[in-house]
């Protein structure tokens, strides 16, 4: 195969699945891991894709759209639900929290106990959910509706967010770079998420091990600001001991 021909290839590779590895470049082209990073260091000045820490990540600008929450909400399934069983577990009564719109985030609602707390979220979902606990307060913040992912993003959403003070805000996001911090790929989601974050004392960002290494389409905050990471046990040993070196406190089930 022509060096060219195995680079288009890769590029195709990368947006189909929004993200790869080198390994498995390396085994699928049957070239070394080292030929691999030149391809990808070519083909990323080519502005053709992201290089990301063991890896690269697609630059396809459909990135940028929402995935409907349907969809969102049967990925990683078993992943996503036990890391929202231990958020709840970080949850004490009389707590003040914030939930986002994320599937995690319905996750956890689902599973919170029936306990005196407040939640405020820009989810229809976890505020529905939550609907059913009489001890739980849920504030929702309104603002613009975004269909697919059934939450409320904009500029009253985020005006909203600047009345309260909350002890711990639950955050998921698309990506977690080393470098370049926490990232979603809708622009709306990720304002309101960095405005959740200023509004917390203590910072959970949920994600498993799918988002690691990965820049999605907008910047939310960089990873000085995480005070908790919960993920589950499929991440890299590398990536794990390089994020706790950062002073994160890691939670891995």
């Amino acid at each position: 195969m022509l060096v060219a021909e195995r680079q288009q290839k890769i590029v195709g590779l990368v947006n189909e699945r929004k993200s790869i590895r080198v390994t498995e470049l390396s085994q699928i082209f049957g070239v070394t891991e080292e030929t691999v990073r030149r391809d990808l260091e070519k083909l990323e000045k080519e502005n053709k894709l992201t290089r990301s820490h063991g890896g690269a990540i697609s630059t396809d600008p459909a990135d940028s759209m929402e995935i409907p929450y349907f969809q969102r909400e049967v990925i990683n399934i078993k992943e996503k639900k036990d890391i929202a069983f231990e958020a709840v577990r970080q949850v004490k009564e009389e707590d003040k929290i914030i939930l986002d719109a994320s599937s995690t985030a319905w996750y956890m609602a689902k599973a919170l106990p029936d306990i005196p707390i407040t939640v405020l979220t820009n989810s229809i979902r976890v505020a529905t959910e939550l609907s059913t606990k009489n001890q739980i307060t849920v504030i929702s913040t309104g603002g613009s509706l975004l269909s697919k992912s059934l939450s409320f993003v904009g500029p009253l959403a985020e005006a909203s967010l600047d009345s309260y003070h909350v002890n711990k805000a639950f955050i998921s996001c698309k990506g977690i770079h080393l470098k370049n911090g926490i990232s979603d790929s809708n622009e709306q989601q990720a304002q309101i998420k960095r405005k959740m974050i200023e509004c917390a004392d203590t910072v959970y960002i949920m994600i498993d091990h799918s988002k690691f290494g990965v820049q999605a389409f907008s910047h939310i905050n960089n990873l000085e600001i995480i005070d908790y990471i919960i993920t589950d046990s499929r991440v890299d040993d590398e990536i794990l001991q390089q994020i706790e070196d950062k002073s994160i406190h890691l939670v891995s089930i």
